[in-house]
């Protein structure tokens, strides 16, 4: 794998960002790694979004996604969002703007990634899960699967007291429809792509995953649900963030 730390400015946010990404290699002679062919038309990509107090290093310093990804020849982008809650925010920065629309484009200019939707796919921890569902709501033809780990799916959790100055930066103090998972999900039809659901069993977000979880089989959409024991902890997301790789729908996958 190539693994990259990129410092580009972006256009939405009117400032520097950075992205940390992988990308498969098509090495012959490295120990330990086996040959990843290269795709005809580029590499499938995840764009793989941190949590609330994380930033683009965190999926690579904590996990072993480099390893995961290379087994399953993807390239993954991991983009910096702060702690906006994957929005446009009231009192900040245009983050939505610069994850939704402008990244995909850098990325089609800078990587050798296909930008075909069946190759192109979304997942996120925490924060990021939530962000990863927003933008398969929002936008469900322009992945092929989508999935959440530990998300606080249910965002009116920011209307505690602790997160006040979170909800009045991000949000100008209220939650808008544009931010409301199931006001998303009930908007979006049949077009959404299959949906991912994890969550640790001793994680206080259960129980909304779960009601998240069963909303979306009542929709008559396509869910698969992973609530194993853990916490919201990098122990849990390391092994998780591997099965979500085996779980996308892949069209070719260079090793199982």
């Amino acid at each position: 794998m190539a693994l990259l730390d990129v410092d580009l400015f972006s256009e939405s946010l009117l400032v520097g960002t950075s992205l940390t990404v992988t990308l498969p290699q098509a090495t012959t002679a490295q120990v330990g790694v086996e040959p990843v062919p290269v795709p005809a038309d580029g590499w499938p990509v995840l764009y793989l979004l941190h949590g609330l107090s994380d930033d683009h290093s965190a999926w690579v310093r904590y996990t072993a996604i480099e390893r995961y990804a290379r087994a399953a020849g993807l390239a993954v982008v991991m983009p910096a969002a702060g702690r906006s809650f994957y929005a446009d925010e009231a009192h900040g920065h245009a983050y939505w703007t610069w994850i939704a629309e402008e990244l995909p484009q850098r990325v089609a200019e800078m990587f050798r990634v296909s930008g075909r939707p069946d190759d192109t796919f979304v997942a996120g921890l925490s924060m990021g899960g939530y962000g990863a569902l927003k933008l398969g709501l929002t936008h469900p033809h322009r992945y092929a699967g989508v999935a959440s780990m530990s998300a606080p799916v249910d965002v009116h959790v920011l209307e505690r007291p602790e997160r006040k100055e979170l909800l009045h930066r991000v949000f100008d103090g209220r939650i808008p429809p544009t931010a409301d998972l199931e006001v998303l999900l009930d908007g979006a039809g049949d077009a959404v792509p299959p949906l991912y659901l994890g969550c640790g069993t001793e994680d206080k977000l259960l129980h909304a995953n779960e009601r998240f979880a069963a909303r979306v089989e009542d929709a008559g959409l396509e869910v698969t649900t992973d609530f194993r024991p853990g916490a919201h902890e990098w122990g849990l997301w390391d092994a998780m963030v591997r099965d979500v790789i085996a779980w996308l729908p892949l069209r070719t996958r260079v090793r199982a």
